[in-house]
């Protein structure tokens, strides 16, 4: 994830997260490319979207000053409380959905949709690191053998195989969020990156036991083929049928 800080804007009197991007020993291209994408995630407006508010590059190191977010990450409060009710995972994919979807419109791709990067604050939930996030070092993530940077047990199995981030990639990391916040486990667990990226690429997972109304919704976005996966229009429609109750059910 980099580093983040709790941090206080002097000048405009407000609190701010400020991240440092680890990118120590990259190639050019690679900075060229982050420097690019976060500049994109800037210029995204969206209540489901963290606000990036400045992009700072000083002596090879690179900041992110963005607004600060009181409360815990999806993945935090799954560790708390274990799994979430099938409505309010429903509630939490709807708020979700219309972040992936704000971003795909302005074609910003997000590459690494997992709980840790969805913050519950207050009634807001709201997508983190766009853009940016595979381009950071840490426990959570790994580099596979084909030198993709990002989280396996989240990453589409088409970007295991080396194909390109896309729109579908991104939704069928969604579906692994969804899966994970309803069952309290990714749908591919392992002990190792390895282990992992043989079970993505497999496409076989246990069903989503008690999810319940929301499995179609699940298993639409986690199917192999991108050309079969669940379109965000398909998606919306479904977890609008669901009647979703988020954050009262939770």
């Amino acid at each position: 994830m980099g580093v983040v800080w709790r941090a206080f804007d002097q000048l405009l009197h407000r609190e701010v997260a400020l991240k440092e991007l680890t990118l120590t020993g990259e190639a050019a291209a690679v900075r060229r490319r982050v420097l690019r994408e976060a500049r994109m995630a800037a210029g995204l407006s969206h209540p489901n979207i963290v606000t990036v508010h400045d992009l700072i590059e000083e002596s090879g190191r690179l900041w992110i000053v963005m607004e600060y977010l009181d409360g815990l990450s999806l993945h935090q409060l799954l560790s708390q409380v274990g799994t979430l009710p099938a409505q309010s995972v429903a509630g939490i994919g709807r708020h979700l959905l219309a972040a992936l979807r704000n971003a795909h419109r302005s074609s910003v791709l997000h590459r690494d949709v997992k709980p840790a990067n969805v913050m519950l604050t207050g009634d807001r939930v709201v997508l983190t690191d766009f853009g940016i996030a595979t381009a950071d070092s840490g426990t959570a993530t790994a580099t596979t053998s084909r030198g993709l940077r990002g989280t396996p047990a989240f990453m589409a199995p088409e970007r295991l195989y080396g194909g390109a981030a896309t729109k579908e990639a991104d939704m069928w990391s969604f579906g692994a969020t969804l899966y994970s916040a309803v069952e309290g486990t990714p749908p591919f667990p392992g002990k190792d990156a390895p282990t992992v990226v043989a079970m993505v690429q497999s496409g076989s997972y246990p069903p989503p036991r008690r999810a319940g109304a929301l499995r179609p919704v699940i298993e639409g976005l986690l199917r192999s083929d991108p050309a079969r996966r669940l379109t965000q229009e398909q998606a919306a429609i479904l977890l609008a049928d669901l009647r979703p109750s988020y954050p009262a059910a939770i």
